[in-house]
């Protein structure tokens, strides 16, 4: 039996979150698709979905041949829908989805009000918000030919991580962190720095694309350290990673003994501004070079794009390798792969 999916991941990323999907047996991908959008249908078992780590959210959707919504109501179309969310609610345990949210345009009209009131009784849900456990979305189908019910498969959205126990703004998502991990090229006798860690979303990731060596994050903010200790104790990684109070443009490391850098960089959106930049992302680059090794690694994102690269160009010691432009929540960042040359 198969099941026709959807698969939403960050904007830019479409391409390692296609390469991640391709582990999952039975997963079948569209050869075509849109920004952050992947369309697939998957012949096994669902719950092999909830792995992947590339993903913000997976919908289950299932298409009507309807002119309008209204007809929703109708006995067989609304038997429908409910098997399409039963289904979903067998994948997890009795009791996981308490509350119900229709995400539509014009969800406000007496029609789909009566929709969801009509599949919170008829489930035993109560109505929720945006946050809701069990999110429904209706949409016209991509052809304009009929309506498409989609179901999330999941009572949060993947991208919500649930070693996240201590979070702080600006903190960065767990598919973004995971693809720059991937993007390092992970490999088992790296030895990893995380300048400025923050609440440890780079370094978590990373030890979930594979072992490492050895793990180090810096940070001069206490209060972030604090953070990234609870959220390292809640996956379980607290003894496989040193947490240590130091400047990124200053580090106590001998030169050349880091394989792989890993930052996100102030951007001057929540964190610094563009006039400290300017003098930080010199310094915290030279050194992240002092410490690397000739052929060492660096993967680092921020929003300064034309400081980066004219910082990348001007300044010995890195080779650019890729870019990749990301959307977070309306920004547009860029995530660079840097290699680091003999010079």
């Amino acid at each position: 039996m198969s099941q026709r999916i959807e698969i939403v991941v960050p904007a830019g990323l479409e391409a390692l979150a296609r390469t991640e999907m391709q582990r999952i047996t039975g997963l079948r991908l569209d050869p075509v698709h849109k920004d952050g959008v992947i369309g697939a249908t998957m012949y096994g078992a669902l719950q092999a979905l909830f792995q992947l780590r590339c993903v913000t959210s997976i919908y289950a959707v299932r298409r009507f041949a309807i002119p309008r919504p209204r007809a929703l109501l109708g006995d067989e179309h609304l038997r429908a829908v409910l098997a399409t969310i039963e289904m979903v609610r067998r994948l997890h345990p009795a009791g996981t989805f308490q509350t119900l949210f229709l995400s539509a345009a014009g969800a406000e009209s007496s029609v789909l009000q009566r929709f969801k009131h009509e599949l919170c009784t008829r489930l035993g849900l109560m109505p929720g918000g945006e946050d809701g456990d069990l999110l429904i979305r209706l949409r016209p189908a991509p052809d304009r030919d009929g309506w498409e019910v989609l179901v999330r498969l999941t009572p949060r959205p993947l991208a919500t991580r649930l070693w996240r126990v201590c979070n702080r703004e600006g903190a960065l998502s767990g598919p973004v962190a995971y693809a720059m991990a991937v993007l390092s090229k992970p490999r088992d006798n790296d030895r990893v720095l995380n300048v400025g860690c923050g609440s440890g979303s780079l370094i978590i990731e990373r030890l979930f694309a594979g072992p490492a060596a050895r793990v180090v994050g810096c940070d001069t903010d206490s209060e972030a350290l604090a953070c990234a200790q609870q959220n390292l104790a809640a996956a379980g990684f607290s003894n496989r990673v040193e947490l240590y109070d130091w400047d990124a443009c200053s580090l106590p490391l001998p030169s050349a003994s880091i394989d792989v850098v890993l930052a996100d960089l102030p951007f001057g959106h929540l964190v610094g501004s563009h006039a400290t930049n300017l003098t930080l992302y010199p310094a915290l680059l030279a050194e992240a070079a002092r410490v690397t090794r000739p052929g060492g690694r660096a993967v680092l994102i921020s929003h300064e794009v034309r400081l980066m690269e004219r910082l990348l160009a001007e300044l010995p010691g890195w080779c650019v390798e890729q870019q990749l432009r990301v959307n977070l929540r309306g920004l547009y960042p860029r995530i660079f792969v840097l290699r680091r040359s003999s010079s």
